[in-house]
């Protein structure tokens, strides 16, 4: 476990644990995560409380460190749960990699605290830490490529 200015020990065990078949593997090293540490900001979420709406432009990737998220579809006649995701997961890959609004609502079922990543800050670590970048994207990439690749699950992309 690292432990960092920000402490994301908890969240790094989170992404290592994660048995999801959807989860993200963790491709950094432990000084990997120290330089990333300063570009992730916390938050808490209430039970209820949602992160984002569907149809908003914001673009930051949210890395799950604990608790559960509802991600769910609105439309005129009904809202349709989508996916439940936990610790060790990603929620918000969808518009981080395709500059397009948010495809589903994501809420939170319990208490949950994520660390996100605004896409200006991610802009800074490929300027500054390209190697570091580079593995980050990959694996949430891949979190992204198996979700598309579910059929049950393809719109659940955030």
């Amino acid at each position: 476990m690292v432990n960092t200015p920000t402490d994301i020990g908890s969240l790094i065990a989170a992404i290592n644990n994660c048995q999801d078949e959807e989860s993200m593997i963790n491709p950094l090293t432990n000084a990997q995560w120290e330089i990333l540490a300063p570009y992730l900001a916390p938050t808490n979420l209430a039970a209820s409380q949602v992160l984002f709406q569907q149809g908003s432009q914001e673009r930051t990737l949210f890395f799950v460190e604990s608790g559960s998220l509802s991600v769910h579809f609105e439309d005129e006649q009904q809202r349709i749960r989508l996916a439940i995701v936990g610790p060790g997961s990603i929620v918000g890959e969808g518009a981080f990699f395709s500059h397009r609004p948010r495809n589903a609502t994501v809420q939170a079922v319990s208490a949950t605290r994520l660390w996100g990543l605004p896409n200006i800050r991610f802009t800074e670590l490929c300027n500054r830490q390209p190697t570091v970048a580079v593995a980050l994207a990959m694996a949430a990439g891949s979190v992204l490529a198996k979700r598309l690749g579910n059929r049950k699950r393809r719109v659940a992309t955030t």
